[in-house]
């Protein structure tokens, strides 16, 4: 029996919102994907985060968002792995665990302008389809040249036309921290689950 295509969705989802379902939404759609797994990370090597809930947490969180998204599942193995969440090594995992299957990397273009500069990055690309998403109107050209790069260091790569919308998890902390409501920026079990455990209510500085 032939594998799944599968879109493989990281991120450190602190937390989850509208935007990444959206994502993944228009990803699955254009990519004609059988699956998109959300993976939290366990600790991001990209960014720093002050204000990171615990992966348990997020998890929780994703699970939540899914539970009416009949193409999105969520994956704990960076969690269970532990330390830094290098995507070499959960695509390596992924690719062991499900063998026949063809793994897609989702991304965003801040991510996929800068993936030569992952650890092992020709591992990443030997193992799934780079795909990329812009978060500028204007990033055509950059999204562009950097394609032709990568498919010259021997990466498939797929560009895909998915809208962005305005917001982001930083704007979901912040708007919890102000006592505004959360509704329109993430589904409503994730608003409920946040409010309920008073998430994201301590200031970054503190």
């Amino acid at each position: 029996m032939s594998g799944k295509r599968l879109g493989v969705f990281g991120g450190t989802f602190n937390p989850i919102h509208l935007g990444h379902l959206h994502i993944a939404q228009e990803f699955a759609r254009l990519l004609s994907l059988d699956e998109v797994l959300l993976i939290p990370a366990a600790v991001p090597p990209h960014k720093a985060a002050k204000d990171l809930a615990p992966g348990e947490i997020r998890l929780e969180l994703c699970r939540l968002a899914v539970q009416e998204q009949p193409l999105c599942s969520v994956s704990d193995v960076e969690l269970r792995r532990g330390g830094k969440s290098y995507t070499a090594d959960t695509l390596h995992i992924l690719s062991e665990e499900r063998p026949k299957d063809h793994l897609y990397l989702l991304m965003g273009e801040d991510m996929f302008l800068t993936l030569q500069e992952w650890r092992r990055p020709e591992e990443i690309w030997s193992t799934a389809d780079i795909c990329a998403a812009p978060r500028s109107r204007d990033a055509s050209e950059k999204l562009q040249a950097q394609k032709q790069a990568l498919e010259a260091r021997g990466a498939r790569v797929h560009l895909c036309p998915i809208s962005f919308l305005p917001i982001s998890s930083t704007l979901v902390r912040e708007t919890v921290r102000k006592g505004k409501p959360i509704d329109k920026l993430v589904p409503w079990s994730v608003a409920s689950y946040i409010a309920a455990h008073s998430l994201y209510r301590i200031t970054e500085e503190a």
